[in-house]
């Protein structure tokens, strides 16, 4: 015991080592072990498989600061391949870390992968999540934080806690049994619930919630005010989230500070993360319910699918009880919600990562140099499947990730000639991708023709939103585009029937994903790339591959196996790094 004991010492401390050679005191480093297993939990009160990291569901907090470097070395103990990423994490010059199939290899089953990445002027709330085989539906998420560098200001007074709260919609049925549904071209139907920091409902009514359900609590005291970043991880369901008695003073979206203003209640989509100033300023009378409960549906037919924790002060008086506060009285109706979302506004004159105002950059001067319109429409069958589309193209996820095919020349691996326009011709599968010009200025619409909300992400950036409005977008809608003070942020709501404009920068070499984050589309192919290649070629704007990369596909030949002597041979420090992480936490290889 001793000796292993000396053994385990020495090891770390080469860990240690290498990760003070291969970063800088300006730039510290963060470092986490993920395992990512399967364990059994019953947050709905019905034992189920769930996706775990280090055994927790949901998975640890990521807590960072602006420049950061960030190493997770990721155990994948699943039985299938296993990707993670970070939604909402711009990986500058790096899309080799994205965690997505355009441009990585899978993590095979009870293989060790070590991500490597900056979080470079960004500010934020975030969350990850396993990008793979509808994995998100059975957990494997968490929530990321960047903290602002302490000489940076911040517009508002520090909060007495920062709490981050994870709500999402959530099937009794795991990720497989689900895929398996999609495979067979059956609707996945109405969720079981909702979780509120992986736990179900608080039992407010004896009728809808069973007994013996574990809920979340949250710990305040009287008097203070805390931060409380709120992420929607879920499948597909959009979520209103509220606290009893309680405003929300909204003051940050995905790594922008926005315009402070107070709601009872706020509209959170799938894969939207938003900080909220909360004031503890109530009697304590008793306890206060959080509620996180389905919205544009019938609100009596899916009573179940709502998510209830509970807000304890240190003096409160007794439990909750009675009705649950109402959500807004709008099902049928999105024109709330809407103004809602119009409603929040860039705070122009607040510091983001760098002290100059995050205003300083006047989006709205800046001439469009591309535009693409992207279309959905309600599933289609293509050659007798069931199939998502954008613009009349399923897309096809490459046996071999485009940027990795872009590397070593491997031709035929995709199709650079996605339409900046939709198909009027019969709907195709294809590995199609956009043609993204560097340092150019695209702008796109996203026209949800569906009868369902859709939200849509975009990896490498954080756009602005300057519009959205009912009916068919035109060339004409440009006149009611905010140019001024248009949140930026990583993923924006698309109403059905209804459009949304954004602008994106194009200075992020590489290859992003563009996605619906609603999990059933996004697996039946409603997704896309953009590249991005400086013509320029060098390390400047973008890194090289990294030493550890994955080969699969056509490159599969180049693939070692995995074990401490391949690593030692050569696999680099990353990799050795994440080698030497796993034994000092106990692990075989």
């Amino acid at each position: 015991m001793a000796a292993t004991s000396i053994f385990l010492s020495w090891l770390a401390c080469i860990y240690i080592s290498l990760l003070l050679s291969f970063t800088s005191a300006e730039d510290p480093t963060v470092s986490y072990h993920f395992e990512v297993s399967y364990i059994t939990a019953s947050p709905l009160g019905v034992p189920q498989q769930v996706i775990a990291i280090n055994g927790k569901f949901p998975g640890p907090t990521i807590n960072s600061t602006t420049n950061n470097n960030v190493v997770v070395n990721v155990r994948n103990k699943l039985d299938e391949p296993l990707l993670l990423t970070w939604a909402g994490i711009q990986q500058k010059r790096s899309s080799w870390q994205d965690g997505v199939l355009g441009t990585n290899c899978p993590i095979p089953p009870k293989w060790n992968w070590t991500y490597n990445f900056q979080v470079k002027d960004q500010i934020g709330s975030y969350f990850y999540f396993p990008s793979l085989n509808f994995q998100r539906a059975s957990g494997g998420f968490g929530s990321f934080i960047i903290n602002p560098r302490s000489v940076i200001p911040i517009p508002f007074d520090t909060p007495a806690g920062d709490i981050t709260i994870l709500i999402g919609d959530w099937y009794i049925r795991n990720h497989t049994a689900l895929r398996k549904s999609l495979d067979a071209g059956r609707d996945l139907g109405m969720p079981d619930g909702v979780l509120i920091n992986g736990k179900g409902p608080y039992r407010y009514n004896d009728t809808l919630v069973p007994d013996g359900i574990d809920h979340e609590i949250i710990n305040v005291d009287p008097g203070k005010t805390y931060r409380i970043r709120v992420s929607n991880v879920g499948v597909s369901t959009s979520l209103n989230f509220r606290i009893q008695n309680h405003n929300l003073l909204l003051a940050e979206s995905e790594g922008s500070y926005t315009v402070q203003q107070n709601y009872t209640s706020l509209d959170i989509h799938v894969g939207q993360t938003y900080s909220f100033l909360i004031t503890m300023d109530q009697n304590a009378s008793s306890d206060y319910y959080i509620v996180a409960s389905a919205r544009f549906v019938n609100e009596s037919t899916w009573q179940r699918v709502t998510g209830v924790g509970i807000l304890h002060y240190s003096n409160s008086k007794g439990k909750a009880s009675g009705p649950l506060p109402e959500p807004p009285q709008d099902q049928y109706d999105n024109t709330f919600s809407m103004n809602q979302a119009r409603s929040i506004r860039w705070n122009i004159s607040a510091s983001g990562a760098r002290p100059n105002p995050q205003g300083s950059f006047r989006y709205g001067s800046i001439n469009v140099t591309e535009v693409y319109i992207l279309k959905n429409k309600p599933p289609v069958t293509i050659n007798g499947k069931k199939r998502a589309t954008l613009s009349g193209i399923s897309f096809v996820n490459p046996a071999t990730p485009i940027r990795l095919a872009d590397e070593f020349k491997v031709k035929g691996a995709y199709k650079l000639d996605f339409p900046t326009e939709p198909l009027t011709g019969p709907h195709m599968m294809e590995t199609s991708i956009i043609n993204g010009t560097y340092r150019g200025f695209m702008e796109v619409i996203l026209q949800n023709n569906e009868t369902k909300m859709h939200s849509y992400h975009l990896d490498g950036y954080a756009f602005f939103v300057v519009g959205m409005g009912f009916g068919e977008w035109t060339s004409d809608s440009r006149g009611t585009y905010n140019k001024w003070d248009g949140i930026a942020r990583t993923t924006t709501q698309v109403y059905p029937g209804a459009w949304t404009a954004i602008l994106i920068s194009l200075d992020n070499v590489g290859v992003w994903n563009l996605r619906t984050e609603n999990l059933d589309s996004w697996y039946l192919g409603q997704e896309t790339y953009i590249r991005i290649v400086n013509p320029e070629k060098n390390n400047k704007t973008e890194l090289p591959i990294p030493d550890n990369a994955l080969f699969c596909g056509a490159l599969s030949h180049m693939q070692k196996p995995q074990d401490i002597s391949a690593a030692l041979r050569g696999h680099g420090s990353v990799v050795l790094l994440g080698l030497l992480m796993a034994m000092v936490s106990g692990l075989v290889l």
